[in-house]
């Protein structure tokens, strides 16, 4: 027998509502706070009472004045900041004094390798802020960006960062996946593989990668359709050697798919993958990320449930230009367990905490994945990642530094985990390599992402 819903007035606002499944958006006096007490990305302006978070000065939108620049050359990051030494180093036997700003992931990382792995904190700095016109986009993103679709797309953003005053966590996610950054990003990405022992095995890749939602001329109107496009070319380790894969990723995961497309050198042949992304592995990594762990989080936000676990304060990776000098030498920087602590720099910030639990009916590798998001950059900067049985199983950070490229904060070296064999990934490497990231040169276009494409590029 079939369930008849009763066409009540209240029932049939319930389907109305339901019909619509978009998040109300942020009142006209909230968003009126962007740019006074909240910076036009939605951070708190103000330092914290014991003067340990220092107050948002915003001084500098793109490179400061006096420093060398040539615009999308792949020039190695300036360091800023480089006659600077932390003002405190955490190591196992002080962690517990700072217990209450330290991940879990970076709790596990001191039990697991008590002996060498280290903090150094540094003097906090927040002088970089996103151009006049970003901003004003942000605000009307404030008034107008909805959640649709239970969570699957967003609706009404036009660039910058959708929702800069998040209320729950699908904003929260929204905020990580098309948040500020390079329209085009042409790379060589070197990544190592280090194993408990101390011993590397290499991978290589090369990536250019197509943002629409941060191309310029689409600023500032409604961003609809395809929100990225992206390429990879294997280059190492040999057996993967000119495999390429396109892929294509839509604003709405309700409407659209993830499309993809890979080429086989051996077979030169190309097929489309189906369900490309979730926990299959990346390639070149060794098995050691999934598809979706780049960035910490990406794709479609389906299987998990998002909640938002309020702002805390934290030690995370922050101005991290040190690690991304030209003078950094693979074999100084990759030491066995984790990377060499010389070469990282901790502040304490405020983060966003961001819990996603695998829904019922659903797999993936990860039960839980919990991010936290810088308030600055609404980007994900470090991520534990637990199994099925609810077991802390890898810890992730990401080095983030700001680019005059793009007027906005970069991706750079990652480094994921594996808490139980001991062994880690050294991620988005480019330290050894001539050039660096290639960043809104503007040279790429959706043509060049398509199945053809990708044969043209293996052959």
């Amino acid at each position: 027998m079939k369930s008849v819903m009763s066409k009540t007035p209240l029932a049939l606002a319930v389907v109305l509502m339901m019909a619509g499944s978009a998040w109300a958006k942020v009142p006209a006096a909230e968003a009126e706070r962007l740019g006074k007490d909240l910076t036009c990305n939605g951070a708190i302006k103000a330092g914290n009472k014991e003067g340990t978070i220092p107050e948002f000065t915003g001084k500098w939108a793109g490179a400061p004045a006096g420093t060398e620049f040539v615009k999308s050359s792949g020039k190695h990051p300036t360091d800023y900041y480089a006659d600077e030494k932390p003002i405190f180093v955490i190591t196992a036997e002080n962690a517990e004094k700072y217990a209450d700003k330290l991940s879990p992931g970076l709790k596990a990382m001191f039990q697991k390798y008590p002996k060498t792995f280290k903090i150094p904190v540094y003097t906090g700095h927040r002088d970089f802020r996103y151009p006049d016109d970003v901003c004003a986009v942000v605000k009307k993103n404030a008034l107008e960006a909805e959640v649709t679709d239970g969570g699957m797309g967003v609706k009404g953003f036009m660039g910058g960062i959708p929702f800069p005053i998040p209320k729950d966590g699908n904003e929260a996610l929204w905020n990580n996946l098309i948040p500020a950054r390079a329209y085009t990003e042409s790379i060589i990405r070197d990544m190592g593989n280090v194993l408990s022992d101390g011993s590397i095995t290499w991978g290589r890749m090369e990536n250019n990668n197509l943002d629409m939602t941060s191309n310029p001329s689409n600023r500032g109107k409604p961003i609809e359709g395809v929100m990225a496009y992206s390429m990879s070319r294997g280059l190492l380790p040999e057996r993967e050697k000119g495999g390429v894969t396109v892929s294509s990723e839509p604003l709405n995961f309700k409407k659209d798919k993830r499309l993809a497309w890979s080429y086989d050198a051996g077979t030169r042949r190309v097929r489309q993958v189906p369900e490309y992304g979730f926990d299959q592995p990346m390639v070149g990594t060794g098995g050691k990320l999934t598809i979706d762990s780049d960035r910490l989080f990406n794709g479609s936000p389906e299987r998990y449930n998002w909640k938002l676990n309020g702002r805390h304060e934290m030690f995370i990776p922050a101005n991290t230009y040190k690690i991304h000098q030209p003078t950094v030498k693979y074999k100084d920087l990759l030491t066995p367990q984790h990377a060499n602590p010389d070469f990282m720099r901790y502040e304490l910030r405020r983060v966003w905490v961001l819990e996603g639990t695998l829904k019922e009916g659903f797999r993936h590798l990860y039960g839980k994945r919990v991010m936290f998001i810088d308030e600055d950059t609404g980007q994900a900067v470090m991520g534990d990642m637990y199994d099925a049985r609810g077991q802390l199983w890898q810890f992730a950070l990401i080095n983030y530094y700001y680019s005059p490229d793009i007027n906005a904060w970069h991706a750079g070296t990652s480094f994921y985990h594996d808490l139980n064999s001991g062994s880690y990934m050294a991620y988005n490497m480019f330290q050894e390599r001539q050039t660096g990231p290639v960043l809104n040169k503007g040279n790429l276009t959706p043509s060049m992402y398509t199945p053809q494409a990708a044969r043209e590029l293996g052959n």
